[in-house]
């Protein structure tokens, strides 16, 4: 009899199990990236620790994109499989438990199956410039700040020429370890806020340090110390040695994630500090 009941609670427990996505949102400055490893805080140990709470067992997630150290996020997707809960405890609950610096946005039942990071047809991010005479006490951490005003139409036309699929061999890590270079950036766009400079940029998925690759070289169109037809030959010459520093991370955010078929649109979340 004690077996057979073992074996009973054993597949309720296994039957209430349940694949859940949140949305989530931080500010990156206090981690060291996204994912979780020894030592240094991560954006996922936090997480886990107060799904855990919530669930009452140990949650570990996927996530849509694993960003760096200091890189934010206003519209990241996570996936985990849980026991059964209110959606509203994965979202006030976890909130009460995770601290400041992490927000759950929303939760949504999905397919067991579901992977936030496989299933993910697109991710969009936003790279952020500030131009002030000097960094700001407020926000310094929030934009990637210039002494100098940058010339956002330059950078809208160098920009246009990544557009489409490419070898982006210039514009990625040393150290990064994906099978090929090659990405096919959806949208580029260089628009201005006020006092901001804005890169919004869409692809299936990006490279290591692609991103800011990218946002170092158009910072430099900017600022007229380079132009589009230098952009053209840095992206023919598949050669990172060739190209200006990567741009630090504090200045762009992961605002969308896309998946087909999914019940919810997770929509574009602008950095806060661009304004409504």
């Amino acid at each position: 009899m004690d077996r057979l009941l073992f074996w009973f609670e054993g597949r309720k427990a296994a039957v209430s199990k349940e694949t859940i996505a949140l949305g989530i949102e931080y500010v990156g400055t206090a981690f060291h990236g996204f994912q979780m490893q020894p030592g240094p805080l991560s954006v996922q140990g936090v997480l886990e620790r107060a799904l855990a709470y919530v669930a009452d067992e140990p949650i570990r997630v996927t996530a849509a994109g694993r960003t760096d150290a200091g890189v934010h996020a206003t519209q990241q997707v996570v996936s985990f499989a849980g026991p059964k809960r209110p959606l509203s405890a994965w979202v006030r609950g976890v909130n009460s438990a995770i601290g400041d610096d992490v927000s759950v946005i929303w939760a949504e039942r999905v397919s067991e199956d579901f992977n936030a990071r496989r299933f993910a047809v697109r991710r969009r991010y936003m790279y952020v410039f500030g131009e002030s005479d000097s960094t700001p006490a407020i926000g310094k951490n929030l934009a990637y700040w210039q002494d100098k005003i940058l010339d956002e139409n330059c950078m809208q036309e160098a920009a246009q020429v990544l557009l489409g699929e490419h070898d982006f061999s210039s514009f990625r890590a040393a150290q990064c370890q994906a099978s090929t270079p090659r990405r096919c950036i959806e949208k580029i766009s260089v628009s201005r806020s006020g006092r901001m400079v804005v890169i919004d940029i869409a692809a299936n998925a990006f490279l290591m340090h692609m991103v800011r690759n990218i946002a170092g070289v158009l910072e430099l169109v900017g600022s007229n110390d380079l132009h589009a037809s230098d952009v053209e030959a840095l992206l023919a010459a598949r050669n990172r040695s060739l190209a200006p520093p990567t741009a630090p991370p504090h200045g762009l955010y992961l605002v969308q994630v896309s998946y087909p078929n999914f019940s919810r649109h997770v929509e574009v979340r602008r950095p806060i500090i661009l304004g409504p």
